[in-house]
This record gives structure tokens, sequence and C-alpha cells, in this order.
């Protein structure tokens, strides 16, 4: 009778020992939430007079600028749409509104697969929030111009112009982040290209243990594969970080927008290949088999993004405790920023593309964006 009642105690411990812990988590992401909000703030209120530009970065002690039409565009007005969501701050609301509207030009942008990126964390969020027929209006056009993009005989939206004119059919390049733009898609009711393509990257992109390559090279005559690669990995067999957390969120991702059980089976398979290779803090290395160690701050907040979403469609709670600890790490003084530092970006020591030696060890916007939405799921369950 003793054991028995010692070890109900211990179970009751236990658990409220989660409960404590889980809420300790909470309100530290909380706290996290308000510094990004007043780090957003002031990094609007220094980017109003740069007129045409987004935030991209910081480097030297400068805030990194970027065109409309770079890929990361979006996320910095889509960042203050969510926390004007998670605070009801107006000024949020306001500066999210302006800098979404510097972005109207790429409604019409054909020179990018990146659209999903850069118009429905924007525009996407814009109109979730507001109802605003104008930011709808640029969604639908913006996946018009998404899906030139499309060829059937690949069965593929086609990343980079890469500018080989001389030998175009050896030169269709796929990347493995360009699931992520198949949300804007399903939205809009382009079903059979979102699904071609998620279905034909499924086929061809994994290898057996279920990491993806980075970048697979077709014919874009024959549809045939004439190479598996890396851009901004380590080699090309290795296991680039970013890559496989686009390819856990972009397959969680559809199989929230399709119901379609192949797409949660394949997130599922990439959930188990990543979780044994993430470190005690749980914030990858920028590559999980460089020599280099280079922690990407990015790629952990992309992740714990999905591990929530995840875990909420298979209740295995191997996920939300990867999540947890990557949000505990992401809000822990060794990767948020102090205000008014890092150029008033959230996260500190993201990796861009180390190969090329470009945003090194650096705040990116994406980073920011995905953990803000991490830490907002996180506070829903």
């Amino acid at each position: 009778m003793k054991k028995l009642l010692l070890v109900a105690l211990l179970a009751i411990s236990s658990i409220l020992c989660g409960c404590s812990e889980r809420q300790q988590l909470k309100s530290s992401l909380r706290d996290a939430l308000k510094v990004a909000a007043a780090q957003q703030k002031a990094k609007a209120e220094y980017m109003i007079p740069i007129e045409g530009k987004l935030p991209k970065s910081f480097k030297n002690g400068e805030i990194v600028t970027a065109k409309p039409q770079d890929w990361t565009s979006g996320f910095f007005p889509g960042v203050m749409w969510l926390l004007y969501e998670h605070s009801g701050d107006e000024q949020l609301k306001e500066y999210a509104d302006l800098f979404t509207r510097r972005l109207e030009e790429l409604k019409d942008y054909t020179g990018t697969h990146d659209l999903g990126f850069m118009v429905f964390c924007s525009y996407g969020n814009a109109y979730r929030l507001t109802g605003d027929p104008y930011y709808k209006s640029i969604i639908e056009q913006a996946s018009k111009s998404l899906i030139t993009r499309f060829n059937p005989t690949v069965g593929c939206i086609r990343s980079w112009n890469t500018g080989r004119k001389e030998n175009p059919e050896l030169d269709y390049m796929v990347i493995i982040d360009n699931m992520m733009n198949l949300e804007m898609l399903e939205w809009c009711g382009y079903y059979d290209i979102a699904r071609t393509h998620a279905d034909t990257t499924t086929k061809n992109h994994f290898r057996e243990d279920n990491s993806t390559y980075h970048v697979v090279v077709y014919n874009e005559l024959t549809g045939e594969i004439v190479k598996k690669r890396t851009a901004q990995g380590f080699s090309d067999d290795s296991a680039w970080a970013r890559g496989q957390a686009w390819g856990l969120y972009g397959y969680t991702m559809m199989y929230r927008m399709t119901g379609e059980q192949r797409y949660l089976e394949q997130a599922v398979k990439i959930a188990e290949y990543i979780l044994p290779h993430l470190p005690e803090d749980a914030i990858p290395n920028w590559d999980f088999d460089a020599d280099v160690q280079m922690k990407d701050s990015s790629a952990g907040a992309i992740m714990a993004s999905a591990f929530i979403e995840l875990y909420g469609f298979t209740q295995n709670k191997e996920y939300l405790t990867m999540a947890e600890r990557q949000l505990r790490s992401l809000a822990s003084d060794a990767y948020l920023a102090p205000l008014g530092e890092n150029g008033y970006f959230i996260l500190k020591h993201g990796v861009g593309h180390l190969p090329a030696n470009t945003e090194v060890d650096v705040p990116l916007s994406y980073g920011d964006y995905y953990f803000v939405e991490a830490a907002m799921r996180y506070l829903a369950l």
C-alpha cells in the first residue's frame, strides 16, 4: 500500500513539475513577445524614411535592407501583423499595413518562386486579421503570377532563374524551400499545382533516411532528374539544417491545408529524422553533417513552429517537448537580443549562407517571423 502511495505521489509530482515548467516557458515567451513588439516598432520608425526597402538583417552596426523583390521582404510586415494579433497594439497594425503596401508590385512579379513567403506572410496575415478585400486581391493576383513558374512535365514550380540560356533543358532547379510557397496556392484554390509539386518533391527530394537534398535539378523537356545537390549546405550529400526545417514545416502545412494523409506521413518521417540530430539546447548546427560549428537560430525557430503544429495533428509528445526545448533556448539570453540591440531584430545567431560567407552569425528577418509564430502557437495550447 505504501509503495502504491509513493508511486502515486511521484506521478502527481511529475505532472505538477511539468505544468510549472510549461507555465514558466509561457511567461518567458510573453516577455519575449513584449520585447519583440518594441523592437519591431523601433525598426519600423527607422525604416520609414528609407523608401522602397525592407529590413533583412544587421551587419557591422547597420541594418541591411532589401528591395521588395528579395525573398525575405514579406517577413518584416508579417511579423508585425503577428505581434499585432498577439497584443492588439494599433501602432503595430499601422506599421504592418504601411510596410505590407510596399510590396504591392509583387502581385505581377513572375521572377521568383518565393511569392508565398513574400506575399502570404504579409498580405495573407493582413487579410486574415482585417478581412480587407484589398489584401485578398493582391494575394490572388500574386498566385496567378506564381503558377506561371509551374512546369507540368517536371511536376514542380521552378525555383531559381539561373540564366544558363545555352542549356536550359539541364537547368530547371527546384529547392526544398519551395514547399513553403504552396500554402498560398492552396488558399487560392490551385490545388492540382500545389499537390503535384508536393508529391514530386516527396518522390525526388528525400534520401532513404528521410533527410532532404537542398536542390534537385531537372531536365525541363523530359522531367528527368539531372542532379541532386546543395547550394547553401555543407555538401551535396549533407543535411542542411534549414532545408530540413523547410521540409518539416512544408509537409505539416500541406496536411493542414489538404487533410491528405500522405503529407502527414511525410512530415512525421522528417520529424523522426530531425529529432536525434538536435543538440542539447535543441538549436541545430547550420548543417547536420558539417565540421564547422555554427548555430542557426532561424532553423530552430522554423522547426519549433512546425513541431508544435505537428504535435497538434499527432499528439506525439516528443514533438511538443522538442519545441519547448527550442523555444526555451530561443527565449533565453543566448539567442534573444536585449531591447534596443541587434539592429532591433529579435533573435541573434542566424546563418543565411555559410558556404558563400554571407549572413553568418547575424539576425535574420525570417528567424524572427517563425520565432514569433512558434511562440504564439505555443501560448495558444
